[in-house]
């Protein structure tokens, strides 16, 4: 979870470095080396996603969610 705007820069950077990632796997191997290849990373992405969306959503006042443990 993603607790201040460090960190809120820090996943969009892994965000798109994984993006990057799979972009040169699209033309670098083969569909089905592709499909294996990416789909860790694209899951990756999409939690991420969902964290810096959760993130956004707080106004810059409202405090951190608690974690769930």
């Amino acid at each position: 979870m993603i607790q201040n705007d460090q960190e809120l820069r820090a996943t969009q950077e892994r965000m798109t470095y994984f993006a990057g990632l799979v972009a040169q796997f699209r033309v670098t191997t083969s569909p089905s080396e592709f499909e294996l290849m990416a789909s860790g990373y694209l899951a990756e992405i999409e939690k991420m996603h969902a964290e810096v969306m959760g993130y956004l959503r707080r106004h810059s006042s409202a405090p951190a969610p608690a974690e769930v443990a």
